[in-house]
């Protein structure tokens, strides 16, 4: 391994702004609004405040699927969170999740307005709600559960791990990228051996496991996720793939794609999304 310049942690961190790559300008070590910003409310009992990112992508997935199967109850509006402007950090958003991170959702079915901030929390809440895709069963829904919250502790790996140092970080240090791509070799191989022998994560059942997942490792093994798809060689992963394609051909996971995604394709772009007849509006050209 090449030397890297010697670093001595100083007694006490002090906040270096221009410390942070691509994202410096929205990071910072303390919380609370920035701003003023009220966030918009549209008609239907659900409100989304979010962004395709993968995190994102889970809970629009969700919603869809919902829709799907008949639930007009989780109707709702998804409106675009510009998290390089700072969206996240207007006083409205703060309210709805005081962690500043999107995906946020407000449920006004209930009598009182309810809150609901990170990604696999929110896929918890509406599977209780409606009573889908999570498994009633006390063993099936253990291991729904259990893969979830895998989803939620390992990622960070593959996004502020892998992702940070190989793709955005200014400069590129060999031990960290080395430290990470281990980390998400590993985890694809837990996936691959638990696809070996199972449709979905959780068992024959699709579940919001896997719709926590297929965001991040889906993507990941299609090369979508950082351009890392060469560098990790993903094609290993077989079981992984088969599985990433046959949830790739779901209706409702290709609208849940498209929910607050603003960049790409304009065919694979709805920056908001009021109504079922949005996905059938032509695109604005780029």
């Amino acid at each position: 391994m090449a030397d890297a310049p010697a670093y001595t942690p100083p007694k006490v961190w002090a906040w270096n702004k221009d410390n942070g790559g691509r994202f410096a300008n929205i990071n910072r070590p303390t919380a609370g609004a920035t701003h003023e910003k009220e966030l918009q409310v549209g008609r239907h009992p659900f409100q989304l405040y979010s962004l395709a990112t993968p995190n994102g992508v889970k809970v629009t997935v969700m919603l869809e699927e919902l829709l799907a199967r008949g639930h007009k109850g989780a109707e709702y509006d998804a409106w675009l969170i510009n998290i390089s402007g700072g969206d996240q950090f207007g006083s409205g958003f703060v309210a709805v999740n005081p962690n500043s991170k999107i995906p946020a959702l407000l449920d006004r079915s209930t009598p009182t307005p309810t809150r609901i901030f990170e990604s696999g929390a929110i896929l918890v809440y509406l599977a209780e709600k409606f009573g889908e895709f999570l498994p009633t069963d006390p063993s099936k829904r253990a291991e729904c559960l259990s893969w979830l919250f895998w989803q939620m502790g390992a990622t960070p790996y593959l996004g502020g791990g892998l992702g940070h140092f190989y793709a955005y970080a200014p400069i590129k240090i060999e031990y960290a990228i080395d430290r990470f791509a281990m980390e998400v070799k590993r985890q694809l191989d837990v996936l691959d051996r638990q696809l070996s022998a199972n449709e979905y994560i959780a068992g024959a059942d699709y579940t919001i496991a896997d719709m926590a997942i297929w965001p991040w490792y889906g993507a990941l093994v299609k090369g979508l996720l950082y351009e890392a798809g060469e560098f990790l060689s993903v094609q290993e992963y077989k079981h992984v793939n088969r599985w990433t394609d046959a949830i790739a051909t779901r209706p409702a996971v290709q609208r849940g794609r498209m929910v607050n995604r603003a960049w790409g394709e304009p065919s694979s772009q709805l920056p908001e999304r009021h109504d079922a007849s949005d996905f059938q509006k032509p695109k604005a050209a780029e």
